[in-house]
């Protein structure tokens, strides 16, 4: 069957902020799919050490208060999320993340904040080099490309509506984690090119559609007076 008929591992991070390098983990979801449809999930709330902004918890509605009241150490839920998703990376099954490169690079600067041992080293091999983090599947990514032009905002909720996918609780991790995997299978259905790559290459086809949008976004910046502006081009590793 097509990748999207297999399983599909949904993956979403709730944070404290907006840049990947400093913003630290509040809620995290990662949710087994087939068809879909959940079949496990693993959820986890965390006390992040840092006041969590009120902008922050406008968003995903949990306080400073309540992450240190509930939470669990940082430490400890960041080195099971990454353990989850290199358990699934060894299987060959692909991780699903809207944006999956805010995500996954927050997941390895916290790996690295905590002294923990980053994605890649978890999926080396006999060698012991670090392996290559994936595959990863961005629908984010993906519509970008399959459909370049289509005018509007290309947030979660947005893409949702314009494929068909019924967002649960917007900005509650277990929800966004699955419309992610259900929007990614949308694309699939929608655009054959894409349901028919084999994961590798449609990982590897991210990458480069990831570099040409950033590239492009970098230049438009700079054409409208910022001539320093940079925008980073690595996926789905900052």
């Amino acid at each position: 069957m097509a990748w999207h008929e297999e399983l599909l591992i949904g993956f979403d991070l709730e944070t404290t902020g907006t840049d990947p390098a400093q913003a630290r983990i509040v809620t995290a979801a990662v949710v087994e799919t087939k068809g879909g449809e959940p079949v496990r999930s693993l959820h986890w709330l965390a006390d992040p050490g840092v006041p969590i902004p009120a902008e922050a918890a406008a968003i995903h509605g949990i306080t400073g208060e309540r992450a240190a009241e509930q939470g669990r150490p940082a430490r400890e839920v960041v080195e099971e999320i990454a353990a989850a998703l290199a358990g699934h990376w060894a299987l060959g099954v692909p991780i699903v993340a809207y944006n999956a490169s805010f995500d996954l690079s927050l997941l390895e600067a916290e790996l690295r904040r905590h002294g923990l041992r980053p994605l890649g080293e978890r999926l080396a091999g006999e060698t012991g080099e670090p392996a290559t983090v994936g595959p990863v599947v961005d629908p984010y990514t993906m519509d970008r490309a399959v459909d370049r032009y289509r005018k509007g905002r290309r947030t979660l909720e947005a893409v949702c509506r314009e494929y068909g996918v019924v967002l649960g609780e917007a900005h509650e991790a277990g929800a966004d984690a699955l419309a992610a995997v259900r929007v990614a299978r949308a694309i699939a259905a929608r655009h054959p090119r894409i349901a028919e790559a084999e994961l590798w290459e449609l990982h590897r086809d991210q990458v480069r559609w990831y570099g040409e949008w950033a590239a492009g976004y970098q230049q438009w910046l700079r054409r409208q007076g910022d001539p320093r502006a940079v925008v980073e081009g690595a996926w789905p590793l900052r």
